[in-house]
């Protein structure tokens, strides 16, 4: 497949937002828990996204094909540990709070051996989040891989907690070659956990002295355009820099069960001057709030905007 081709693919991924302030709302299909490692609790599943095809890229202005279960859309959503006969693995039960800690993990394929063999998305093999049950503590990775298929995670000090942890990667070999999954694990953090409130619904943030406002539709069951654009101090932003390929990474987890959604802009990288409006398309999911991560780069210094969008 083309990177245009598999782009397309994984715009499709994208769950369309908006409210009465323009909102965007990122979807992931409902899935039912898989199995997992004894030591984990089950799990929903996240793979590539309800749709999150990481790494691919769309025609510019070109919006995807199809609704839900059109060929080639990724339907996973990080939800389980197992898909396809894919399988994330960890010894790791649980990681000590308030200090860095690796985490490790192997990725098993249909045959039951450790994938050694990853095609590059988004110029990494694999990307690694995680997020806590209360949709805080947002961490994008990007872990190293050891010639027997060990992976090592390093993320930043957890609080205490029920965590998820998600892997998104493309088998480059086997009888999934060129699939996008995303499988996802439980994790957790002992001690007292405090829960943060999600923050109220809006589809404005500023990080940085950046805002970044997202604008669009909520049509049910239906792609459609979604529109962020950026401003400083009133003016617009036009040295957006690219990142991991692309000028923006938003995910989006859903409130109550952490199911992900992974998204691109279809706007086309032409070096250090992206902006002010970047456009995704988006694809309706599961309705209530989404908690949103939107990186992006600007002057060497990547930044992260959060919002609370609601899709009914």
């Amino acid at each position: 497949m083309t990177p245009a081709g598999h782009r397309l693919l994984q715009l499709c991924s994208l769950t369309l937002a908006a409210g009465a302030v323009g909102l965007l709302a990122l979807a992931a299909r409902g899935s039912s828990p898989g199995p997992e490692h004894a030591t984990h609790s089950g799990m929903p599943a996240m793979a590539g996204m309800p749709g999150m095809d990481h790494g691919t890229t769309a025609t510019p202005g070109a919006a995807p094909s199809g609704g839900p279960g059109t060929a080639g859309m990724t339907t996973d959503d990080g939800l389980t540990a197992e898909r396809d006969g894919y399988r994330l693995d960890s010894p790791a039960g649980e990681l000590p709070a308030g200090r860095p800690a690796s985490y490790p993990f192997t990725i098993t394929g249909p045959d039951g051996r450790a994938v050694t063999d990853f095609a590059e998305v988004q110029t990494e093999k694999l990307h690694f989040y995680a997020i806590r049950a209360d949709l805080t503590g947002y961490q994008h990775l990007h872990p190293t891989m050891a010639a027997d298929g060990t992976w090592t995670a390093d993320p930043a000090a957890l609080d205490p907690g029920d965590w998820r942890l998600y892997a998104s990667f493309t088998p480059n070999t086997g009888p999934r070659k060129g699939k996008e999954f995303v499988l996802g694990r439980t994790l957790t953090v002992p001690g007292t956990a405090a829960s943060v409130p999600l923050p109220a619904v809006g589809g404005s943030a500023t990080v940085d002295g950046c805002t970044a406002t997202v604008q669009g539709e909520l049509t049910a069951g239906k792609a459609g355009p979604l529109t962020v654009t950026f401003s400083r101090d009133g003016r617009p932003v036009t040295d957006l820099q690219p990142y991991l390929d692309s000028y923006a990474h938003l995910s989006a987890f859903h409130e109550g069960d952490q199911a992900l959604a992974h998204l691109h802009p279809i706007t086309p990288v032409t070096g250090d001057h992206g902006g002010p409006a970047l456009t995704f398309y988006a694809l309706l999911g599961k309705p209530g709030n989404w908690r949103v991560f939107l990186q992006f780069r600007t002057a060497g210094q990547l930044h992260t905007a959060e919002f609370t969008l609601h899709v009914g």
